[in-house]
């Protein structure tokens, strides 16, 4: 089976960066992505998406990703489940990022491999 996700969209969100006691790192942040409208008299659709990034990978990313950045993302469509600080249950799908090229007007920025 196949689970792969392409997406270009902006970063609605900027990215909130967590480090855990287990020493693992995660970056996460929403990205609104347009679908283009069925006819001139409709408005365009946006669909948001929450973008996990983990390890070295997420510190990259929360170095460069701004709010407003225009991003491609590579990944998988991941189910999660959490319980809030209320101990509800929650539930969603987020996309597990594998890679990400910015898009903006920041062509002159290189940015590195992430190490695994």
């Amino acid at each position: 089976m196949i689970n792969t996700v392409i997406l270009v969209g902006r970063v609605g969100q900027a990215p909130s960066i967590k480090y855990y006691e287990s020493g693992k790192v995660q970056t996460a942040f929403s990205l609104a992505v347009n679908r283009p409208k069925r006819s001139q008299d409709l408005e365009d659709i946006t669909d948001w998406f929450r973008v996990e990034l983990w390890g070295r990978f997420a510190e990259i990313a929360n170095e460069y990703i701004r709010r407003g950045t225009l991003l491609g993302i590579e990944g998988k469509l991941e189910f999660k489940k959490w319980k809030d600080v209320n101990g509800v249950e929650k539930e969603s799908f987020i996309i597990l990022a594998s890679n990400f090229r910015l898009l903006s007007n920041r062509n002159d920025i290189e940015i590195p491999s992430p190490e695994n």
